[in-house]
């Protein structure tokens, strides 16, 4: 594997060079963060980030915080998972994330049992579930960007009502009860892919 100080040397060079603005990471970890702010300024980690997946929240967001590092959250609702639409028969042949084990089995069940209370909150707050979960996302920071991906029209409008959530810090608190993350069952990816992520070690 190539030292990420030789890949972050080599994009600097890109930089100074006028080809490239920025020098952004997915998916690491805090030692990586540090290892390649070293070499060049980082501006951006993509990382996953959302109620069911918090692992962020141990360390490398702080890391990104200490060197100035904007963090863009993909998978705020867990591939689907968390945002309301989600059911026992949704998903089929080929649909990727049947081989995710939070879509899997019982998995599947204790989760959807978790977004049903995540529901219960989302009604009492006049929001729909997506966007209680996108809104908790993007409370967590000036410095993070919910990224949202949308198959049709009507569920990026749904998204992006997310906006317009104002909610109070009871409110956000309320959220994050209602769907614990060391409560959802099963990894965010397949074993296999979780052990190849930096950001997991």
């Amino acid at each position: 594997m190539v030292p990420i100080e030789d890949t972050v040397g080599a994009i600097g060079e890109l930089v100074d060079a006028g080809y490239v603005r920025h020098i952004g990471l997915s998916e690491v970890g805090s030692d990586t963060i540090r290892r390649a702010a070293a070499v060049r300024p980082i501006a951006d980690l993509q990382i996953e980030y959302s109620l069911a997946s918090r692992g962020v929240e141990r360390d490398i967001l702080a890391t990104c915080r200490e060197f100035g590092i904007g963090v863009t959250a993909y998978g705020v609702l867990s591939r689907g998972l968390i945002g309301g639409h989600w059911t026992k028969s949704s998903g089929g042949s080929g649909d990727f994330r049947t081989v995710h084990p939070r879509f899997a089995g019982d998995n599947l069940d204790r989760n959807l049992a978790l977004v049903e209370k995540l529901r219960d909150v989302a009604d009492e707050l006049r929001v729909s579930v997506a966007q209680a979960a996108i809104a908790w996302v993007a409370s967590r920071g000036t410095d993070i960007v919910p990224l949202v991906g949308a198959r049709t029209r009507a569920r990026l409008t749904e998204a992006l009502g997310a906006v317009d959530a104002v909610l109070t810090d009871d409110q956000l608190a309320a959220i994050a009860a209602a769907l614990p993350a060391d409560q959802v069952a099963g990894d965010r990816y397949p074993a296999e892919h979780m052990a190849a992520l930096d950001s997991e070690r």
